[in-house]
């Protein structure tokens, strides 16, 4: 709703939005939402990914070129080089953690000087976003929608999938749905993690033969994907097994539960945006953080976390602490300074006062021409990467 609020100015002063997200699945799914209301306001909304072939594809970049379409909603795709806007003014990026800066800096190249708005569910803490985000003003919806409860996170060990398996067939026999998740697609002789291809094919004959089970992964095309989905969505499957491929935007109300198998391997934001595929209907919905036993402290730690909290602030700061500053954002991209006194969870409110100051500096001198041993500092400490600020 925000991005489409957004959307509608722009389009009401004349200019054209591009929506970017990154996968086919999720950029269809806003496409389905934003075009069934747009249409009712007599505008048109286009939709572009890779998977457009011959005609459609030709008439996608003309409606975009000539500025027929108002709204155009796509993958990486909008941001190829024969992708042309009439008049865009708007750019907007959803799930902006799965796009690289140099991307984002793409989409802005192609109007002149659009705005950007970057949209993410994916959990940072405030203070980093501070840093990290420095240049962008910041804003946080923290509530849960009108009607969703929270979800109930429960940490189980291998010696209960019994009981796990109870669970699962007491929610299908409730009429509701079930995501069981994986880290990898297949099995491979040096790991013992159960695997998604392989899992789906043993709960089909000796575990749920009576239920429909579905399988999704990363390595399957486009349509085949989008086939599943779809069913899983019309309410064809009781069960869907996947890797992280659906970690993103995925909306499915009637799935009330979550089992992830080989908890421990996967990073704390990434549980959160796992975890955030069920809980989207009003029926009470849990997530079950299966581990064999053995894992590391630290993998104890987040899985600690994954069971006492909802809130994603909470958890970001968590993983903050956990594995600090460079690894949670990886350093290259982020550029995140390393301090050599301050702690970035513990002196947030010195860190506000920096960047205002630091505001109020470049307020008074844009160019610091006044402050050149600064401006040789800031050169020698970041160099070219300066020019990707405006767009991080």
């Amino acid at each position: 709703m925000v991005a489409l609020m957004a959307a509608l100015v722009a389009v009401e002063n004349g200019y054209q939005v591009a929506i970017m997200a990154p996968t086919e699945i999720l950029a269809e799914q806003h496409y389905l939402n934003i075009h069934q209301w747009c249409e009712a306001l007599g505008l048109k909304v286009t939709l572009l990914t890779s998977g457009l072939k011959g005609k459609a594809k030709k008439l996608a970049l003309a409606e975009a070129a000539e500025g027929t379409a108002h709204i155009v909603v796509g993958t990486h795709a909008v941001i190829q080089d024969k992708v042309e806007f009439a008049r865009l003014g708007l750019g907007i990026v959803d799930e902006q953690h799965r796009f690289g800066v140099l991307q984002r800096g793409i989409l802005k190249k192609k109007g002149e000087n659009p705005d950007i708005l970057v949209m993410t569910a994916t959990p940072i803490p405030r203070t980093l976003a501070m840093t990290v985000f420095g240049d962008l003003s910041l804003s946080v919806i923290d509530e849960m929608p009108p009607g969703r409860s929270p979800i109930e996170t429960r940490l189980c060990y291998e010696s209960r999938r019994d009981q796990v398996y109870g669970l699962i067939r007491e929610e299908v026999k409730k009429g509701q749905q079930v995501y069981i998740i994986y880290p990898l697609v297949e099995e491979t002789e040096k790991s013992d993690l159960k695997a998604a291809a392989q899992m789906a094919e043993h709960l089909k004959q000796d575990i749920f033969p009576d239920l429909r089970i579905g399988l999704l992964h990363g390595r399957m095309r486009p349509e085949e994907k989008e086939g599943v989905m779809r069913s899983f969505k019309e309410r064809e499957l009781d069960i869907l097994v996947a890797t992280t491929v659906i970690e993103v935007g995925i909306d499915i109300p009637n799935a009330t539960l979550m089992v992830v198998e080989h908890a421990e391997r996967f990073g704390l934001s990434q549980l959160h945006q796992l975890r955030g595929r069920v809980g989207r209907g009003c029926a009470k919905s849990r997530c079950i953080l299966l581990t064999p036993g053995r894992m590391s402290e630290e993998g104890a730690k987040r899985l600690r976390v994954m069971e006492a909290t909802n809130d994603g602030f909470k958890i970001a700061e968590a993983d903050l602490e956990i594995r600090g500053p460079g690894d949670f954002l990886g350093t290259r991209q982020a550029g995140l300074p390393d301090f050599r006194v301050a702690d970035i969870l513990r002196d947030g409110r010195i860190l506000e006062e920096a960047r205002q100051e630091a505001f109020a500096l470049l307020e008074r001198d844009p160019k610091l021409e006044r402050q050149p041993r600064l401006k040789e500092e800031l050169a020698k400490r970041w160099g070219g990467r300066l020019e990707l600020a405006g767009i991080a």
